[in-house]
């Protein structure tokens, strides 16, 4: 089994950091590259091929929103993108719902679980190693 390639797209050098060591410590995810502008996020799913891109809606240059658009139109052969910001999502620009994006997080939420959960609702065909969180609660008998 391959490990799902991820691509990071934010501005800010300490998220990037923070969701590249998410990464190293996630089973079945690596890093694909990183990029800090609209711009440079697009050129990369070009290039990288990846199988995710974490975008950041708010971006130098043409938003994540826009970013996205193009990165996913023309079908669904292409990355899965999910969007990511610190706003709560009923803040986000309406466009934000149009986009192309399979998904929603906020970047206090993206953890391990949240993101083989939102990869395995995707992309159900493509298992990842490590727990599901969907059956990680085991029903305890009376003690």
């Amino acid at each position: 089994m391959n490990d799902v390639r991820v691509l990071v797209v934010d501005d800010q050098p300490g998220f990037r950091a923070a969701l590249r060591a998410l990464l190293d410590r996630t089973p079945g995810f690596a890093i694909a590259g990183e990029a800090g502008t609209g711009e440079e996020g697009v050129e990369a799913a070009v290039l990288l091929d990846p199988d995710l891109v974490l975008m950041d809606v708010n971006l130098p240059g043409i938003s994540g929103i826009d970013a996205t658009r193009l990165i996913t139109e023309g079908g669904t052969t292409g990355p899965i993108v999910v969007l990511v910001s610190t706003a709560d999502e009923v803040d986000l620009p309406a466009d934000a719902r149009t986009c192309g994006a399979a998904a929603y997080r906020q970047k206090v939420v993206l953890t391990a679980e949240v993101l083989a959960a939102t990869w395995r609702r995707h992309r159900p065909d493509r298992e990842v190693p490590g727990p599901d969180p969907a059956r990680s609660c085991r029903h305890r008998g009376p003690t």
